[in-house]
């Protein structure tokens, strides 16, 4: 069994909310009251992670003034929704969660997440999809066509899509367009590698013709402040190494740090980044090392022969962005363990990781069950981990602090203005 290689030292998250992010925060609300249902996206590979928290506060209001009770994300205890409200159209009221870039995880992983979702969030419909799997989008379009359908006295369905920066919002209602609608229907949306491509909320779209749905695109939105200590610098790395946040924030060195980490816990025997080396390669648990190796293999050099890993660490990001995040996903369920008596790390994803025990020596329904369990503990780790920094503060800025003491210190302000003002009044 390789040795295994120590969690990297990472810089402190940068901040980057734009201005159209904080406007698009301020309309959700207002958007939200002339919406049926809301298509949050979240990225595969960071299906916790990609979870905008502060989106989070208005879309249960929205779903409470409909009669629903909704789950909120820093809850440890989830409720199930009802139906007892008209919504915009009719008794619509729906949050879908899909898991974009689907070809990007572990195959073996899909269900067993899908019932842990099910287990902690019973309110949230969670759909895997990728753009380029035709049968994904015909499910999705089927299952918002449906639910159209099942209120039959509403003449349209309007669904607003959200989430965070490039998990690729645009690209799948150009996708789910295409599908929806027949005959030859041009491309509505740009579409972008880069976050923050989609600056404003864009013009009703068509997505079904009979029922009517209609959608609007909207901005990423990211964390005004992705948290203090090391789970708000893992945060941001997770968040650049999926283009989520601008790359340019980062040295790419530490970026290769983290990818190198969690492609030896994806697969620990055979990480995906050996097929890049020559035969007969081992895992690598030092960076540095890993990136003379890679810039040798790739022949990129400087002059006077010396290795260029700069250069050979911004390939080795878009590698695994593209066909390297395949590879990854190609990992078996089952993997040999070591006869030294090594505890085994493994994960799905870059948001789960677990030791694996006895309760995983099997196959079938009953791996599913193990790795639905320890997925499961993982969601409670993060869900209390979000609890524990919302108590202590670490997930707010300092600027947010004062922001927050201003607000306050106004309030105090006109309460006691108003209490005057009453007092005056009554004599």
């Amino acid at each position: 069994m390789p040795p295994a290689m120590l969690f990297p030292a990472l810089p402190s998250a940068p901040s980057w909310f734009p201005g159209h992010m904080n406007r698009f925060t301020k309309q959700l609300p207002a958007l939200l009251s002339r919406t049926d249902v809301v298509l949050e996206l979240r990225d595969s590979r960071l299906p916790l992670t990609s979870i905008n928290n502060n989106l989070e506060g208005a879309i249960n209001k929205w779903r409470a003034e409909r009669g629903h009770h909704s789950t909120h994300f820093a809850s440890l205890s989830p409720v199930t929704s009802t139906n007892s409200s008209l919504g915009y159209g009719g008794p619509i009221c729906e949050r879908i969660v899909v898991l974009n870039k689907r070809d990007f995880v572990p195959e073996w992983g899909v269900e067993p997440f899908r019932r842990a979702m099910k287990a902690k969030f019973p309110d949230q419909t969670v759909h895997f999809a990728s753009c380029n799997k035709p049968r994904d989008i015909k499910s999705l379009s089927d299952m918002l066509v449906n639910i159209a359908k099942r209120n039959p006295h509403a003449t349209e369905m309007n669904v607003l899509v959200i989430g965070m920066p490039n998990v690729g919002k645009s690209t799948l209602l150009n996708s789910l367009r295409n599908m929806g609608i027949s005959g030859r229907t041009p491309k509505a949306l740009q579409t972008s590698a880069q976050p923050g491509h989609t600056r404003a909320l864009s013009t009703r779209l068509k997505l079904s013709e009979d029922p009517l749905v209609y959608s609007y695109d909207s901005p990423g939105v990211m964390l005004p402040f992705l948290g203090r200590g090391d789970r708000g610098a893992e945060r941001g790395v997770k968040l650049a190494l999926i283009a989520g946040i601008k790359e340019s924030l980062y040295d790419v060195e530490a970026l290769v740090a983290y990818l190198l980490y969690r492609l030896n816990v994806l697969n620990p025997i055979s990480p995906a980044y050996l097929t890049l080396l020559p035969p007969g390669s081992r895992p690598f648990t030092d960076v540095d090392d890993f990136l003379e190796q890679l810039a040798i293999r790739l022949n990129m050099l400087l002059r006077g022969g010396e290795k260029d890993t700069v250069r050979a660490a911004k390939w080795f990001v878009e590698w695994w962005r593209n066909e390297g995040g395949l590879v990854s996903a190609s990992v078996p369920e089952n993997l040999p363990t070591g006869s030294d008596g090594t505890l085994l790390r493994r994960g799905w994803g870059f948001d789960f990781e677990w030791t694996v025990d006895e309760s995983m020596n099997c196959a079938g329904e009953a791996f599913e069950s193990a790795v639905q369990t320890k997925m499961e503990e993982c969601i409670d780790e993060s869900l209390m981990a979000a609890d524990e920094d919302e108590r202590s503060g670490v997930g707010i800025s300092t600027t947010q602090e004062r922001k927050r003491g201003w607000q306050e210190k106004q309030a105090r302000r006109a309460a006691k203005s108003k209490a005057k003002w009453a007092a005056r009044k009554a004599a």
